[in-house]
């Protein structure tokens, strides 16, 4: 579920995966272009996790991410 959100809202999550991983430059972000596997193995490269922390860290900001923009869109009574 969250590579399909990765993938599908890359344009979005882009801008603050930059603030999440600051390691990342904006050459490498342009080549993980949402893809899942890419991203995690920049992550392991730049922060020597490992693919299971990596992946975790990822999905848990996607996770968040998602969370914030559905209290946004939340209707209001």
């Amino acid at each position: 579920m969250n590579k399909d959100i990765l993938q599908g809202q890359w344009k979005q999550i882009r801008g603050e995966a930059k603030s999440w991983w600051g390691k990342l430059t904006d050459d490498d972000l342009e080549r993980a272009a949402g893809k899942y596997d890419v991203l995690t193995g920049m992550l392991q490269e730049k922060y020597g996790y490992t693919r299971e922390i990596a992946a975790n860290e990822i999905d848990k900001r996607i996770t968040e991410f998602e969370d914030r923009l559905k209290t946004k869109t939340k209707p209001t009574s």
